[in-house]
């Protein structure tokens, strides 16, 4: 994916991040937390999550976006 421009809403960050082949495909992305919260905020992000039906997991600075509605089971 290529670098995300600064000058973006937060609607053509979304647009952006959700432009990728990966997520296109129903695959999954992640991006840093701080870069979320600095584009686009948490909570509008995560609301966005929420409208697609899409889990987002949060681990070590990154937020985990399964872009599909399948379960997540953890396994180890």
């Amino acid at each position: 994916m290529t670098a995300m421009p600064r000058n973006l809403s937060s609607d053509q960050w979304i647009s952006h991040l959700f432009a990728s082949q990966a997520a296109r495909e129903g695959g999954v992305i992640r991006r840093k937390i701080r870069d979320v919260e600095r584009f686009v905020g948490r909570e509008i992000f995560l609301a966005e999550m929420r409208r697609r039906g899409f889990p987002v997991v949060e681990n070590a600075g990154q937020f985990v976006i399964f872009c599909n509605q399948e379960p997540i089971r953890r396994v180890a």
